[in-house]
């Protein structure tokens, strides 16, 4: 029974695409190594994983030989209108950029816990180092940014308390100006007054009872009336007068 037909698409499960590819990168480094011997061909093979990991295999000595070599044969023709020193040097410049993008590439997995399994135990203290170096960096932003907010809620209240306060103030001039018009408005509805306390009955001595004493000048005895005269003509004055 022969095998089924693969369908090439991308494999979605995380775990099996990544035990497909080791198994097919194998598979092309041994078919590149066969071709290279059976044939004597020189085969460069230029690999990178979907986390940026670099595999390779040349047939020479060096894979830069055989990189010149293909400069050489791609850009190197009469019609090409840069000269191949150029060519060449972009070309170095490019691989040393992509060297130090593998690096920054494969540091950032580190830091994320990925890829471990390769780093040395000084590699890891140092790793350990530069995250607890990011922590207190971090730590001391949070704090710095949690003193910020704090300082404008702190402004902020003043300011609420103050204008809490002109408000307060100004709601009770406006109660005090209001009590004052309703209280002219009314006029002396609204002003207390005191009645004058009666005097004591012990103040006034009451008058004796004199039952000759008569209203009218016909009721006066002549005798008084003459009695009175002669008073008058003696010493000036009328009993009980001031003259």
């Amino acid at each position: 029974m022969g095998r089924g037909k693969v369908e090439l698409k991308r494999i979605e499960n995380k775990i099996n695409r990544q035990v497909t590819f080791a198994k097919r990168r194998n598979g092309l480094l041994k078919k590149a190594y066969e071709l290279s011997v059976l044939c004597d061909a020189e085969v460069a093979l230029i690999l990178f994983s979907s986390r940026g990991k670099l595999y390779e295999f040349s047939s020479t000595s060096s894979m830069a030989k055989t990189l010149e070599r293909y400069q050489r044969c791609s850009y190197g023709s009469p019609d090409s209108s840069q000269p191949v020193n150029e060519n060449q040097s972009i070309y170095h410049e490019y691989l040393t950029l992509k060297a130090r993008v593998d690096v920054l590439q494969r540091s950032q997995r580190n830091l994320l816990g990925e890829e471990l399994e390769a780093l040395t135990t000084k590699e890891l203290e140092q790793l350990e180092r530069q995250l607890e170096n990011s922590l207190k960096q971090i730590r001391s932003k949070k704090t710095q940014f949690l003193l910020d907010q704090l300082a404008e809620l702190q402004k902020s209240e003043q300011m609420l308390v103050e204008s809490n306060n002109a408000l307060r103030r100004k709601l009770e001039e406006t109660n005090a100006e209001s009590h004052q018009q309703q209280s002219w408005e009314a006029g002396g509805q609204t002003i207390p007054f005191n009645l004058i306390p009666a005097h004591s009955e012990g103040f006034f001595q009451p008058l004796g009872l004199n039952s000759t004493l008569q209203i009218g000048y016909n009721a006066v005895g002549a005798n008084e009336i003459n009695a009175a005269a002669t008073a008058q003509n003696s010493n000036g004055f009328l009993p009980g007068w001031m003259i």
